[in-house]
C-alpha cells in the first residue's frame, strides 16, 4: 500500500536508481512535434480525440464525429503510481545546467533571461531550424559561456537533447502539440522539465504528466509568467494578508487580438497556432488568467477547483479578417474555423468560490488579462489597476492600488526593473526558478498545478459541445488540496547557493 507520508525519493535519484547523470533512456512518448502538428492539423475541421476523463472523448466538429455529450468525469481518479510531489524540493546544486527546446519567439527571447542569471549555464539547444539553433547558439558564447551542444537534426531531435547526462532541467517553448511528448522525454530522462503554456492539450496526457513526474520523481512545471506580475504578485499578498476578506470571486482572461499574427506566414513558424482554431471551441489558452486566481484561491493548497461550465461565440472574426486581409489561393482559404470568438467559463471551487475565464484572441479587443479578486471586504480589478476595500474606503468610488506598495512580493522588491519582456515578469519567474534549484527549494508550483491550470483546455470545449453542461475537473493531487501548504508566497530565503 502507497504511504502518502513516506519520505520524497531524493532530487537526484529515481526509483530505480537512476541520477541525472547517468545518461537514462527511456521512451520519449509519441514524438508529436511542431512538424508533426503542421502536418496533422492541416485537415481543416479535422477530429481531435481529446481523451477525456473517465472514458469519454470529445471531437471537432467533423463529418462522422462523435456525438456531443457531456463526458461523466465524476468518476475516481485513476490509482497512484508513484508518491506525491508535493512539497518535494529541489536538489540543491552550485550551478544549474539547462537544455533548450524551442527557439522560435519566446524560446529565442527566453535565453537571454537564462544567460542572464549568475550560476545557471545553457549546456544544449534544439529547434528543428538549424539557423534558429545557430543563432542562440552565439548569444550563449557571447554570453562567455562554452558553446552548446545544438540539435536540429529532424523534428524528434529533442529525445537526444533529453538523454545528455550533463543537463538538469529542461525548458519546453515549441508549438502546443508537442509539449506533452518532449515533457515525457525528458522525465524518463532523469530531467526536470518546465513548459510554457498549456501543458497539453488532452485529460489522459495530463494525467499520464502526473504519473510520470511521480514516477520518476522529476518536477514538471508549468512555467506561467503571469503569476509573476508585479500586480498579481501585490494581489497574492494582499489576499493572504486578509485584504479582501473571505474570498468569494475572481476572474481571468487571455483577450488579446492575435488575428495579424495568426495569419503572418513568418510570426509564428507555419499556421500551427491558428490551425488549433479549427479544432477546438474551447479555451485555447486558459493558464494566463487562471493561474493568479489559482494563486490567489490556494487551489490545490486547501481548495480545488471542481467543476467548469463553458458557452462559446460563433467562430466569425478569423473568417472576417481572412476575407479582408488574405489574397485569393491563400492557403487559409481552405480552413473551417470553429473556435468561439468568446469563450466565456465559469468555474467552481470546493469552498464554493466561482472564479470566471475568457478567451478571446480573434476579435478587436484591447489587451486584457482581467485579473480581478473579490471578497468580503472589497474587490480588485485590473486593466486598469484599480481597488476598492472596507475599511480603507467607504466612498464607492475606485481608489489607487499603486498606495499599496508595501504588500509588494519580496522578488519584486529585490528586483525593481527587471530585464527581459511582459514588464518584467518573465526575468522575475526565471529568477526564481533558478534559485529554488540552486538552493535545494521547493518549486513555487508543481504538477498538480500545471494540470489543474491547462484542464479547461480540453473541459471547457466538453461543456460548449453540451451547451453549457458541467464538466468535472480531475482532483490531480488525489486528496491532498485539503492539506494548507506553501506556494508562491513563500518567504525571501535566508541561505546562499552553494559556493
Amino acid at each position: 500500500m502507497h504511504d502518502e507520508n513516506a519520505t520524497p525519493t531524493p532530487d537526484g535519484v529515481t526509483p530505480d536508481g537512476i541520477t541525472p547523470d547517468d545518461g537514462a533512456t527511456g521512451s520519449p512518448g509519441d514524438g508529436r512535434s511542431r512538424r508533426t502538428v503542421l502536418r496533422t492539423a492541416g485537415l481543416a475541421g479535422a477530429g481531435l480525440g481529446l481523451g477525456a476523463f473517465a472514458g469519454g472523448t470529445a471531437y471537432a466538429d467533423a463529418p462522422g464525429a462523435a456525438p456531443a455529450e457531456a463526458a461523466d468525469t465524476t468518476a475516481q481518479a485513476p490509482a497512484r503510481k508513484g508518491r506525491t510531489m508535493i512539497g518535494v524540493p529541489f536538489q540543491r546544486r552550485s550551478t544549474v545546467r539547462v537544455g533548450i527546446v524551442g527557439l522560435g519567439n519566446r524560446g529565442g527571447s527566453m535565453i537571454d533571461l537564462f544567460l542572464a542569471i549568475p550560476g545557471v549555464r545553457v549546456v544544449a539547444l534544439c529547434d528543428p531550424v538549424k539557423e534558429k539553433t545557430a543563432a542562440a547558439a552565439k548569444k550563449v558564447t557571447a554570453a562567455g559561456q562554452p558553446a552548446p551542444a545544438t540539435y536540429s537534426k529532424g523534428e524528434d531531435d529533442y529525445e537526444n537533447l533529453c538523454k545528455r547526462g550533463d543537463i538538469d532541467f529542461v525548458y519546453v517553448a515549441t508549438p502546443w502539440d508537442s509539449h506533452f511528448a518532449i515533457c515525457k522525454a525528458a522525465m524518463l530522462n532523469g530531467k526536470h522539465v518546465g513548459v510554457e503554456c498549456p501543458l497539453a492539450m488532452r485529460l489522459d496526457e495530463l494525467w499520464e504528466l502526473v504519473d510520470l513526474s511521480e514516477q520518476t520523481r522529476r518536477h514538471c512545471m508549468q512555467l506561467e509568467n503571469c503569476c509573476y506580475g508585479k500586480n498579481e504578485m501585490r494581489v497574492l499578498r494582499m489576499a493572504h494578508a486578509g485584504k479582501f476578506g473571505e474570498l468569494l470571486h475572481g476572474a481571468g482572461a487571455y483577450n488579446h487580438d492575435l488575428r495579424g499574427l495568426m495569419f503572418d506566414p513568418d510570426y509564428y513558424e507555419g499556421p500551427w497556432r491558428r490551425l488549433w482554431h479549427t479544432r477546438l471551441r474551447g479555451d485555447l489558452y486558459p493558464n494566463h488568467g487562471f493561474g493568479p486566481v489559482a494563486n490567489y484561491m490556494d487551489v490545490n493548497r486547501g481548495d480545488r477547483v471542481t467543476h467548469i461550465s463553458s458557452f462559446g461565440t460563433p467562430a466569425l472574426g478569423l473568417a472576417e479578417y481572412r476575407r479582408a486581409h488574405m489574397p485569393p489561393g491563400d492557403p487559409s482559404w481552405k480552413e473551417t474555423y470553429i473556435e468561439s470568438d468568446r469563450t466565456i467559463s465559469l468555474v467552481q471551487t470546493a469552498k464554493g468560490r466561482v472564479i470566471r475565464l475568457e478567451h478571446d484572441v480573434s476579435t478587436p479587443h484591447p489587451y486584457s488579462r482581467i485579473n480581478s479578486l473579490g471578497g468580503t471586504k472589497g474587490v480588485f480589478e485590473d486593466y486598469p489597476p484599480r481597488i476598492y476595500i472596507e475599511p480603507d474606503h467607504t466612498d464607492d468610488k475606485w481608489a489607487d492600488f499603486s498606495k499599496y506598495a508595501d504588500f509588494d512580493h519580496w522578488l519584486w522588491k529585490e528586483h525593481a526593473n527587471p530585464p527581459g519582456g511582459h514588464g518584467g515578469m518573465d526575468y522575475i519567474m526565471i529568477f526564481r526558478l533558478m534559485q529554488t534549484m540552486q538552493l535545494g527549494l521547493v518549486p513555487d508550483f508543481d504538477v498538480y498545478d500545471a494540470a489543474t491550470w491547462t484542464a479547461p483546455v480540453p473541459l471547457s470545449h466538453l461543456s460548449i459541445k453540451a451547451k453549457g453542461a458541467p464538466q468535472a475537473i480531475p482532483d490531480f493531487t488525489r486528496g491532498l488540496w485539503k492539506k494548507a501548504r506553501p506556494g508562491m508566497d513563500s518567504p525571501k530565503p535566508q541561505v546562499k547557493p552553494e559556493a
